[in-house]
């Protein structure tokens, strides 16, 4: 048995912990969930999530007991440091978590805080729901055709942040191997030059591409689609796509299967409560999310294309705003929102908590807690459909009442209750 944490600086409340065995999360009916508020508007949005999602526990006959950690600026103020050895060791050990935006202060040592809490607890896995809440003004005629769900591969690709400098050593080194000895000719013109590496693993693509797998089996969705670029990038996004197909003809049995034995073998009739696995290049997927969009269920692809795929999907149904994410890994979750922490509005009980609260939906999710999360997300969209909206949608639709945060959670709570 690993050695139980001692925190300093933190409160452990009471409850129980999550714990993880033969690949399951075993979840008590009182869970300890650290929660990090975060920066900026983090202090308005995670009170309100908290007073939400209490409520859906309750209502189902649980409790959350929530453990407060930090992280960006109140870290700074806590320990003098931005991302402290106490808020990853409780989020490593009580393996469910839930995390406000965090800013980056210039300087700080990390490229990303959110990027470096990912890697530490190694969160291979960023995912995005992505469905239409009625009454959420969308630049889309049917914005809820779009229900999909993105699986970005979270530790590899060009986010692995292995990259040199134009002008440094470093990189006329880099260039000069590449020159010399890896004969790349032509390819790299003359004058200054920044070099990054793009690392696409076996191991990284198909554990993300099981997660995605398993997520469509167990939610009754019909498709798995990798997106990539691999009719350019042979040896690293081909590469991503023919282990991923490895994954799906290899590991899964009839319970799986592909587009093109679909077709060829099967004249396109699918075998009951099976995921075909399909595969789309980058450039057309993008065009698809508009032309075919209720065509597409899951889909699982590198980490920068996830990065564009995510965004471009969120603004079909209304904008990042209101996103939700989490970051999973084996047997650890740390939900999120989209959005960032917009320090202008901190502290003026003014912007729209919704990104968190569905944060807090897709957590539930995670641990099992399907009807609670059913709760919170119906009465999320139930409020919103109402009107009574803070003032984000407030300014984009006709005859609403504009509330404060702690209001619109106050209306959401009452929902549930």
């Amino acid at each position: 048995m690993p050695e139980e944490p001692s925190f300093d600086r933190v409160e452990v409340p009471a409850g129980s912990r999550i714990t993880y065995e033969d690949g399951e999360l075993d979840v008590p009916e009182d869970p300890i969930i650290p929660v990090i508020y975060g920066d900026g508007i983090g202090k308005d949005v995670a009170p309100a999530m908290r007073k939400v999602l209490d409520e859906a526990a309750q209502a189902t006959g649980r409790e959350i007991n929530w453990m407060r950690l930090y992280a960006g600026e109140s870290a700074r103020e806590a320990y003098d440091e931005n991302l402290p050895q106490e808020t990853v060791d409780a989020i490593r050990h009580f393996r469910v978590a839930i995390k406000g935006p965090l800013t980056t202060p210039v300087g700080a040592g990390f490229r990303s805080l959110n990027v470096a809490l990912r890697k530490k607890l190694d969160l291979y896995a960023n995912v995005r729901p992505t469905y239409h809440l009625e009454g959420i003004p969308s630049p889309m005629k049917n914005p809820e055709q779009m229900d999909m769900i993105t699986f970005r591969e979270n530790t590899e690709d060009v986010y692995a942040g292995i990259e040199w400098e134009a002008g440094s050593d470093e990189v006329d080194e880099v260039k000069r191997f590449l020159v010399e000895e890896m004969d790349v000719g032509d390819s790299i013109h003359d004058g200054p030059v920044g070099i990054g590496v793009k690392p696409i693993t076996e191991f990284g693509t198909k554990r993300l591409v099981r997660q995605a797998i398993d997520y469509a089996l167990e939610n009754d969705r019909d498709t798995v689609t990798l997106v990539h670029k691999g009719n350019i990038m042979k040896f690293t996004e081909g590469a991503f796509r023919d282990w991923g197909y490895e994954v799906a003809n290899e590991e899964y049995g009839d319970e799986v299967i592909t587009e093109d034995t679909l077709w060829e073998e099967r004249d396109g009739e699918l075998p009951e409560d099976a995921v075909v696995v399909n595969d789309r290049i980058a450039d057309n997927m993008l065009q698809q999310l508009l032309t075919r969009t209720d065509q597409y269920d899951v889909l699982a692809m590198p980490n920068l294309n996830g990065d564009y795929l995510s965004d471009s999907a969120g603004g079909q149904i209304g904008g990042l705003g209101i996103a939700p994410g989490a970051n999973l890994g084996d047997g650890r979750v740390l939900a999120e929102p989209v959005h960032g922490s917009a320090p202008k509005y901190e502290g003026q009980d003014k912007v729209n908590p919704s990104a968190l609260m569905l944060s807090g939906v897709l957590m539930l999710e995670q641990i099992g807690w399907d009807d609670a999360a059913k709760l919170v997300r119906d009465a999320v969209e139930a409020q919103i459909s109402s009107g009574r909206v803070t003032y984000d949608i407030h300014r984009n639709i006709e005859g609403g009442t504009k509330l404060a945060t702690s209001e619109f959670a106050d209306e959401v709570a009452k929902r549930i209750s």
